[in-house]
């Protein structure tokens, strides 16, 4: 022990106690997803706190010298059965009373209890040293590395900041508008008990307005049930914040909703602000669920879409190779699905996983903080298999469990989402998300992080034509653009099954005013030509300003295929608008063919005497004053639209666009370009090529230039691209796409040309890196959607692996028996080889 006193004394300048700020990663391996419960557990080098496992930590070693090392491991405790086990093989689980997370009754986070083992191992010769061994230690010795050891253990593990681990969904803030809150003297009493919508006679889900005594039903839930909004377009006709939800009453208080603040509130004056309305809550009796009570409801039914998660078969668990599950980090089912598809693209595999070795022996010193290591590492985490092995079962016995459990340890990618995550409003948050954002973020941070050598993104990239023709001149317009995915709108009238959709909703009605219950859900069934035929028809553009007449008129506009990718990916645009502006999902049908034939819709390009409109710039919309050049935008449609919940820059480019001609067309506008990378950019007006405060010389971000130029363009190219967009990467390149024939005759002095070349020895300028070839292609994956919006419901995602379908359901990884091909929501298709 004197020998290992020693070895302990002289690399004793390498031990650090934590401080406040310090990244603690004791979960989980920077290289890998070794964990303390892994075999040979998790070593946490005790001068960095980076963790790493038994297969990397020699490597941390000789890469930085560092020689003490905490070694962590945990060994799961076994739970005995309850007497009430219905013999599941699972114990029974205490039933959620409180919406939160991580504290008593609420919904556990983790359930599983361990016994720790923790000491000191000092490398190369890993010499072991124990709390017990420090006590005969020097004083110097023993005070540094308990210090340093009862640190470590005390520490926030990142991975578990990152992670929700105790959340308290009822806990509510006063509202700002109690304590003054403004009621009528209108003469209103409400009795104790038979309350009803004023606008639609609902029951259920009643809401009282503490200001007017309005009594309306509250707003519709996700799934479909609650009430009709009435309460809350109350509150934006007459601007009356407060409600109370009747029926939930009691001596203790009530569910009051701010509708100005967007939540649950505390009125510490409820009493009072009862009483004014004859209601006496020391004498009323809860009769309705409470907010509470519903929302713990809705997230034990999370299980309860049966077809697409194919729950009602018994579905055979796979294990192996590319069979790896993910753990659910809380509403990350959309990062899953996608990671999951995106690793068995060919291109991905090969940029991360096949030369995995050399990226973690290039990683930086802190590999949790690199793209490229986690990336990688997450791809190795799901095609190695090393992961795909069942979930040890909790009980004491697992033996006695004849069915598999269909659980798998998984992988948790919580330092690969904390990262790719890091700064997006959204995407850094536990809120569920549209899975096809996710994917083109995803794709774009690819795009960035690959500016030399491959780029897996290009297997999606593809190029689109769009022909617009005057119907005045009969001159057209040519542009390209870049794309990743393809947006097949839902033609509602084309169901083929119209006929039983009437009659199913006559049925709904009648049901509904006799209170039986509703008939069976019916689908509208659309076919998927009429979706395609949807994309691909000629579009009337009523307000298009032809530089042929020099004025506004009518135009229409064809899209077509400009090259094929190598993977093709379909999104079905089933998030719409309803007439009132809510958020719908349309819940249809659609027949999508394991086989695709887009060969008939490749661009042709200009045609022989086909003339192309003149290149001249549309008036700008400007006040007489030059010298001021500010768009003059109607304020009042600007406000209608950000009332709508719009960004406001949006709302801006919306009424200019659309020349001032109101909040419908400018509605069209926002709707048409919902999904443009710059939506929500700053207006910059035509002829003018920088945003207020800059000026066309100002110098332009060397990152984008680089992100440009790896896409096959020159530097001078992508210069003028990003000062004529505001420095902004996304509209430059869009920007640059619309503008080929432009950039023709730049003089572009690198790539082997220069300057003073001649015109006839000019080789045709860089144009973007795509891959094209037949437009024939087989379906080989499909992520689908289960809720009525993006914002929250599960994704799920079924991968042909083999010519057999695999369901991966976050961690559990199963044979599928009936792939429900026409509920998808993205669909990856690849090329198939003539």
């Amino acid at each position: 022990m004197a020998e290992v006193s020693e070895v302990l004394n002289s690399v004793l300048s390498t031990i650090r106690v934590p401080r406040p700020g310090d990244r603690v990663h004791k979960d989980e391996c920077a290289l890998s997803f070794a964990s303390p419960e892994s075999e040979g557990g998790l070593y946490v080098c005790m001068n960095s706190f980076l963790g790493f496992g038994s297969q990397y930590v020699d490597r941390h070693h000789k890469r930085t010298g560092q020689r003490a090392y905490l070694h962590i491991t945990r060994i799961r405790k076994t739970q005995k059965e309850d007497e009430n086990n219905s013999g599941s093989g699972d114990p029974p689980k205490k039933k959620p009373t409180r919406l939160a997370i991580g504290i008593e009754g609420g919904f556990d986070v983790e359930q599983d209890q361990y016994e720790e083992e923790v000491k000191v191992v000092l490398f190369p010769d890993r010499q072991e040293v124990t709390s017990d061994d420090l006590t005969s230690m020097p004083d110097v010795v023993r005070e540094r590395v308990s210090l340093s050891m009862a640190g470590v253990m005390a520490a926030d593990s990142v991975s578990h900041a990152l992670q929700v681990q105790q959340w308290d969904g009822e806990l509510r803030q006063e509202s700002r508008h109690a304590a003054e809150l403004k009621q009528l003297d209108n003469g209103l009493k409400i009795p104790p008990s038979g309350w009803k919508c004023e606008v639609c006679d609902l029951q259920e889900n009643i809401w009282m307005n503490l200001t007017d005594g309005k009594i309306m039903c509250g707003r519709r839930y996700f799934d479909g049930s609650g009430g009709n909004n009435h309460a809350l377009q109350h509150f934006q006709q007459t601007g009356y914040p407060l409600a109370v939800k009747l029926g939930t009453i009691t001596p203790d208080g009530a569910d009051v909703y701010s509708y100005d603040e967007d939540d649950m509130v505390l009125d510490a004056k409820l009493p009072e602000h009862l009483a004014h309305f004859g209601i006496d809550m020391m004498t009323m009796e809860k009769t309705e669920r409470t907010m509470t009570e519903l929302e713990i409801a809705v997230n034990q039914r999370v299980g309860e879409w049966e077809v697409i998660q194919e729950s009602g078969a018994t579905l055979r668990p796979l294990w192996g190779p590319g069979l790896t599950g993910m753990k659910n980090l809380g509403n990350s089912c959309y990062l899953n699905s996608v990671m999951q598809v995106l690793f068995t693209v060919p291109d991905f595999q090969t940029k991360y996983v096949s030369g995995i070795d050399k990226i973690l022996d290039e990683a930086p010193s802190d590999p949790t903080q690199d793209f490229k290591t986690q990336v990688a590492k997450l791809g190795y985490g799901l095609l190695s298999g090393e992961h795909s092995k069942p979930a040890p079962d909790p009980s004491e016995d697992s033996s006695t469990s004849s069915e598999p459990r269909g659980d798998q340890v998984g992988i948790a990618a919580r330092m690969f989402k904390a990262l790719v995550g890091r700064g997006h409003p959204e995407f850094s948050t536990n809120r569920q998300q549209d899975a096809q954002e996710f994917l083109l973020y995803f794709i774009n941070m690819v795009e960035r992080n690959c500016r030399s050598g491959m780029n897996p993104s290009e297997a999606f990239r593809f190029l689109v034509e769009e022909r617009i023709v005057c119907q005045q001149s009969q001159k057209a317009k040519y542009t390209q653009r870049v794309d990743y995915i393809v947006q097949l709108p839902v033609p509602m009238d084309q169901a083929t099954n119209t006929e039983e959709l009437q009659e199913a909703e006559r049925l709904r009605e009648e049901a509904e005013s006799s209170g039986a219950p509703p008939p069976p859900v019916l689908r509208a069934c659309i076919p998927f030509s009429a979706c395609l035929a949807a994309w691909s028809e000629p579009e009337t553009l009523t307000d298009f300003w032809s530089s042929a007449v020099q004025a506004k008129t009518t135009a229409t506009k064809t899209t077509r295929f400009a090259s094929y990718p190598d993977h093709l990916v379909i999104q079905i645009k089933k998030f719409t608008f309803g007439l009132d502006w809510v958020p719908k999902k349309l819940d249809v049908s659609i027949d999508v063919p394991d086989t695709l034939d887009l060969s008939a819709l490749r661009g042709t390009g200009q045609q022989p005497g086909e003339e192309l409109l003149p290149e001249v710039a549309p008036p700008p919309l400007m006040t007489p004053d030059v010298e001021v050049k500010a768009p003059v935008l109607d304020d009042s449609t600007v406000s209608q639209l950000c009332e709508m919940g719009f960004p406001l820059e949006a709302c801006r480019k919306a009424v200019y666009y659309t020349g001032n001609t109101g909040a419908d067309a400018a509605m069209n506008w926002v709707m048409g370009h919902m999904d443009d990378p710059d939506f929500s950019a700053p207006l910059v007006l035509p002829g003018c090529s920088s945003a207020p405060g800059t000026t066309p010389t100002e110098s332009v971000s060397e990152e984008h230039l680089a992100t440009i130029v790896s896409m096959g363009f020159s530097r001078e190219q992508a210069t003028k691209a990003l000062r004529a967009t505001s420095n902004v990467l996304e509209r430059a390149v869009d920007w640059i796409f619309s503008h080929l024939d432009d950039l023709e005759s730049m003089e572009v002095s690198e790539g082997g040309r220069s300057a003073g070349d001649s015109e006839g020895s000019r080789e045709p300028p860089p144009g973007p890196r795509v891959r094209d070839g037949p437009g024939k292609y087989e379906l080989f994956a499909f992520i689908s959607h289960m809720g009525t919006s993006t914002m929250c419901g599960h994704y799920v995602c079924h991968i042909k692996k083999d010519q057999q379908w695999v369901i991966f359901n976050d961690q559990k990884v199963c044979a599928s028996e009936k792939p429900p091909k026409d509920l998808g929501y993205l669909y990856f298709y690849r090329r198939v080889a003539e």
